[in-house]
C-alpha cells in the first residue's frame, strides 16, 4: 500500500512540474532587437505588424492544445485558450486581423524561426537549440 502512495506522488509530482514549465520567446539568429513584454503580447495580439526597429515580425503559434500554447497563452497574454479563441473569431469575422500561423511542435517552431528573419515563436524552454536566440524566458 506505501508503494501505491508513494508511486501516486512521485506521479503527482511530476505532473505538476510539467504544467509550471517555463517558456522562451525565440527569434531568428539575425535578429538583434531587444522585446519587451509588451511588445511580444502585442506581436501574438496581431497589434503590432513590426518590431521596435521597423522590421517586418512573422509571430508563429503551436497548434491548440499544445502545452507550450496554454502556458504562452496563459504568462504572457494572460488569458486562456478560449479567449485567445474567441479574439481571434472577432478579429478575423471583423476583416482586422488573422491569426498567428500554426505549427505542429515546438520543432516545428524551432524550424520555422531559424527559416525567417522575422520570426518570433515560443516553445518549452527545454527544447530550445542553437538554431534560434532566446530573448525571453517565462
Amino acid at each position: 500500500m506505501k508503494f501505491i502512495i508513494s508511486i501516486l506522488l512521485l506521479t503527482s509530482l511530476t505532473l505538476s512540474h510539467s504544467c509550471f514549465a517555463d517558456i522562451s520567446i525565440v527569434v531568428n539568429i539575425a535578429n538583434g532587437r531587444a522585446i519587451s513584454d509588451t511588445e511580444i503580447s502585442r506581436l501574438f495580439l496581431g497589434k503590432l505588424k513590426k518590431f521596435s526597429g521597423g522590421d517586418s515580425a512573422t509571430p508563429v503559434n503551436s497548434k491548440a492544445g499544445n502545452a507550450a500554447r496554454a502556458d504562452f497563452e496563459k504568462k504572457v497574454l494572460n488569458k486562456s485558450s478560449s479567449q485567445i479563441k474567441a479574439y481571434w473569431s472577432k478579429r478575423v469575422f471583423s476583416g482586422k486581423g488573422k491569426p498567428p500561423t500554426e505549427v505542429e511542435n515546438d520543432a516545428a517552431v524551432l524550424a520555422f524561426v531559424a527559416a525567417n528573419p522575422g520570426a518570433i515563436g515560443y516553445v518549452d524552454a527545454a527544447s530550445v537549440d542553437a538554431s534560434v536566440k532566446v530573448v525571453k524566458t517565462f
